[in-house]
């Protein structure tokens, strides 16, 4: 399969597209043509990565990983990922805990596929692959922890100083010397366009051999199609229904996934979009008008992103926000109302919720009430909520248990280098 660019590149394999991760004309990589399947295609799939050995496939032909798709998807498969069911009375609702993986956030899964890809196309290469990763809080500590330690990678991790939680700092801080930790001195906006202007810069590109691990590679978003693949599948085979799925939204590179597996033909009824106080999404299907702004700080972290790339992906396959919201939902949730979800959360289920998720909680009770009786629903959790320790256990009154992953995280030592938001700054550091 070929992969063309949103503004009009292309074609190149699928290898290539995982190398160079942004477009020669800056645009994102696309399939030439989503793939169809049907129910009965995954008759034999019992498991995530039988469901994404089916899936992802088509994909894969004529790359030079075909052969080793079984290998790269038990790699990066290799920690559960359940649906719990919600006590809700009368109502079919689960929470996908996306946040079992090696730094307890959903980034694991793709940064841990695209590490299984990259290793196996450059691992063995004199002269280094530096992979660019801005990150608003989750991102750079998985892409951080796939490629930690791996032959002929380096990673330079790019985040917001003072904007993310002291865990997801120390965790995008602790890491091998193959991993370059960024403190950049602006938002993570001003991260995301440090990435895509050293990536097309041609005398930094050709110095460094830059790819990028943020969401606009497609090597992030194939495996994480692949979960909401699953997870539907299993909600239809128990109930012969196609459930609604609830996803915490910033650069839009997981809802992405899922609204590719939907295209392909699975299981996925409707799926609405939660953002926090950052509203370009929302502004945009209210007013038909795409206005990127600066993004503004909010609880919840991760999602702080004021000109999300997947929009650029999906108005391409999609179409633009008179189509995208017949077929989207999406909902704005400030932070006053993630803590009182966060609240509500640990009152109704007996358990945290990290501010991310609670913005799909919040976002499912504030659901039109024939929409929320006519489909079983399954929330998006993305982070564990002891990341967040500051926030939620003010607000529960208890200590959230930490995690043996991020335990192991914390006890290793951090070190990182500031920088300013400017190109120039960055050339200098990569030496």
């Amino acid at each position: 399969m070929k992969y063309f660019s949103t503004r009009g590149a292309g074609p190149v394999s699928l290898d290539d597209a995982l190398r160079l991760g942004i477009a020669s004309d800056g645009g994102l990589f696309l399939p030439e043509q989503l793939p169809h399947f049907d129910v009965t295609d995954f008759d034999h799939a019992e498991t995530i990565p039988e469901v994404a050995g089916v899936l992802l496939q088509p994909f894969f032909e004529g790359s030079d990983l075909a052969g080793d798709l079984d290998a790269i998807l038990e790699e990066t498969f290799g920690f559960p990922i359940p649906a719990t069911a919600l006590p809700i009375a009368g109502h079919d609702v689960s929470l996908l805990e996306l946040y079992h993986g090696p730094t307890v956030a959903f980034k694991d899964v793709g940064a841990g596929f695209l590490a299984a890809c990259l290793s196996r196309l450059e691992g063995n290469a004199e002269n280094p692959l530096t992979i660019l990763v801005a990150t608003s809080g989750d991102t750079g500590g998985a892409v951080a922890a796939a490629f930690d330690e791996r032959p002929g990678m380096r990673v330079v991790v790019l985040f917001p100083d003072g904007r993310v939680s002291e865990r997801q700092a120390h965790q995008l801080c602790c890491w091998s010397d193959n991993v370059l930790s960024l403190k950049v001195q602006g938002a993570f906006d001003d991260c995301q366009a440090l990435v895509k202007g050293a990536m097309a810069d041609p005398a930094l590109s050709a110095e460094h051999r830059f790819s990028s691990a943020n969401s606009i590679n497609i090597g992030r978003l194939l495996p994480q199609s692949t979960y909401y693949a699953d997870a539907g599948l299993r909600h239809f085979r128990r109930t012969g229904r196609r459930p609604g799925f609830i996803i915490p939204t910033g650069n839009l590179g997981n809802a992405f996934a899922c609204i590719m597996a939907r295209e392909m033909g699975l299981p996925i009824g409707p799926v609405i979009l939660a953002t926090n106080a950052n509203r370009t999404i929302a502004d945009y299907f209210e007013t038909l008008e795409w206005l990127p702004r600066a993004s503004l700080q909010t609880l919840a972290s991760a999602m702080d992103v004021g000109d999300p790339s997947n929009m650029e992906r999906l108005r391409r396959l999609v179409g633009e926000a008179d189509v995208l919201r017949e077929q989207l939902g999406v909902i704005s949730v400030g932070d006053e109302q993630i803590e009182g979800s966060i609240r509500q959360d640990f009152a109704e289920f007996g358990f945290a919720t990290c501010p991310h998720t609670a913005t799909a909680t919040h976002t499912y009770r504030q659901l039109d009430a024939d929409l929320a009786e006519g489909h079983d629903w399954i929330l998006v959790a993305t982070a564990h909520p002891a990341k967040f320790e500051t926030i939620v256990e003010p607000l529960i009154g208890e200590s959230v248990p930490v995690p043996k992953e991020l335990d192991a995280l914390l006890s290793r030592p951090a070190h990182s280098m500031s920088i300013e938001p400017t190109l120039a700054s960055l050339a200098t550091v990569l030496g």
